[in-house]
């Protein structure tokens, strides 16, 4: 990875390359890319976790949820998991579809990395008849569901600083086999825009990142969607949110074997790298992109909205090592404040119908 880094670093007219363009090679990369090397990453084994790793209650939840939605809007049974990772949602999904809903469905999964297509095909039988496709464009016309999760916090982001009143973008630089940081003065049209546009302005000393990749992918979703939901499950903060003074030195941070890491120009190639979304510049965007906003829940408001309390099982099980007693732990620490969902938003989004309430009533 080092030697692929120095020269492109020094194939650079500067010998500097951006933030977005170091993320774009040490995470996605066919060769070198740590999303896309055959290496476990998700798990007590890999570097981080992802709600559907905790328990296979999320994916069923969301089954069921988009059955109903189905159900009331005429929506055709389709749903494309944009990022499948290991499969464990994609599984879940189709197991409780297979059990409770009992129809068709087409179940599309938008994936690049081939160890992450791999792990999907192990774990998810054949008879699901699953569609993986490489790029979005692949489903086009889509009718359903669009569902991520944790797809835009891996997206490559520049980053900016503002020192002494003046914007500086944070550039990338190699000496010998050392990555390091240089600040130059911004001179990016598209981040001045972005800026502009999201109504951002920073603090002296306040660095940000910049997802200028955000835009192409909420047009690459609304170009393939033709009716239906698009659901974001993110971490992210809003405009006001980027304002408080724990933010002053941005997001973006690396995780590397259950460790979160400051400096992500460590373990380039080995290392998770990952931001907060902007989740105001997520639904302008959209908007822009005819995705009408729906709603913006945290993901345990979701989970609650969505009957996950239907399936908390009450009966006493003296055994804590029952499956009984396993899912009732796993379904309260997906609802209690401080759980895992605490730290995740979904964002919901419309096309071509509105409804303003797409959970059954009374939930």
């Amino acid at each position: 990875m080092i030697t692929y880094l120095k020269s492109l670093i020094s194939n650079s007219p500067t010998n500097l390359i951006s933030y977005a363009a170091y993320m774009e090679a040490v995470l996605y990369h066919p060769e070198f890319g740590y999303y896309m090397k055959d290496k476990q990453k998700i798990g007590s084994k890999g570097d981080f976790i992802t709600t559907s790793n905790i328990s296979n209650i999320y994916g069923r939840i969301v089954a069921k949820w988009f059955a109903s939605v189905c159900k009331k809007h005429d929506l055709d049974p389709n749903f494309c998991e944009i990022g499948a990772g290991n499969g464990r949602f994609a599984h879940a999904f189709l197991q409780e579809w297979e059990k409770s809903i009992n129809t068709t469905i087409n179940y599309m999964i938008v994936e690049s990395s081939p160890y992450h297509l791999k792990l999907q095909n192990e774990l998810i039988p054949p008879r699901h008849n699953v569609i993986q496709v490489n790029n979005l464009d692949e489903l086009e016309p889509f009718n359903g569901m669009i569902f991520s999760n944790e797809l835009f916090d891996a997206l490559p982001v520049h980053v900016i600083e503002k020192e002494n009143g003046k914007l500086y973008e944070v550039m990338v630089g190699i000496k010998k086999e050392t990555l390091y940081e240089e600040k130059v003065l911004l001179t990016n049209p598209a981040i001045h825009s972005f800026l502009e546009e999201s109504m951002l302005e920073l603090k002296d000393k306040q660095r940000i990142e910049v997802p200028l990749l955000m835009e192409g992918m909420v047009q690459d979703i609304s170009k393939v969607l033709t009716k239906g939901v698009v659901v974001t499950a993110d971490y992210g903060y809003t405009k006001e949110d980027w304002k408080h003074p724990s933010r002053i030195k941005g997001s973006l941070r690396g995780y590397y074997q259950h460790q979160m890491i400051d400096d992500v120009l460590q373990h380039p190639g080995e290392m998770d790298i990952t931001t907060h979304i902007h989740f105001d510049w997520l639904i302008q965007k959209g908007e822009q992109a005819e995705l009408v906003f729906h709603s913006k829940l945290r993901q345990d408001a979701f989970l609650l909205k969505a009957g996950i309390l239907k399936e908390l099982e009450n009966h006493y099980d003296p055994n804590p090592f029952s499956e009984v007693s396993k899912r009732n732990r796993a379904i309260r620490s997906l609802i209690m404040p401080s759980g895992i969902s605490s730290f995740f938003h979904l964002i919901i989004q419309q096309k071509d119908f509105i409804d303003t309430n797409l959970f059954e009533e009374g939930e």
